[in-house]
């Protein structure tokens, strides 16, 4: 492999890395701005709406064994209700599916 191969090897990786570090930083903070209120900055609902509605602890690990990552988009993608009312909003308008990706993957690390 010459020099030039090498180079682009290493670039190519080099902004995939960065690619990764950006979207798990536009993770926390879209959790921050839109998702904390109700689940905590650590996940674990203890917030006043938290407890209101009851949310599951996401740093609990049989919490998060419990649920699929695509059951996690499909909720933060159409918001979930019970009968006529709504436990959580919708967030489709506001994440792209990468967003709601890389959200998924953000509540992951919350596990304890």
């Amino acid at each position: 492999m010459n020099k030039m191969t090498k180079a682009i090897i290493l670039t190519v990786a080099l902004g995939g890395a960065m690619a990764v570090a950006t979207q798990a930083a536009d993770a926390k903070e879209n959790w921050e701005k839109n998702c904390a209120k109700c689940h905590g900055p650590d996940g674990k609902g203890d917030t006043k709406m938290g407890k209101k509605l009851e949310i599951k602890d996401y740093s609990d690990p049989k919490v998060q064994d419990g649920i699929k990552d695509e059951e996690m988009a499909k909720t933060i993608k159409e918001g979930k209700k019970e009968g006529e009312k709504t436990r959580m909003k919708a967030y489709g308008e506001v994440f792209n599916d990468e967003q709601i990706k890389a959200l998924v993957a953000y509540v992951r690390s919350l596990k304890k």
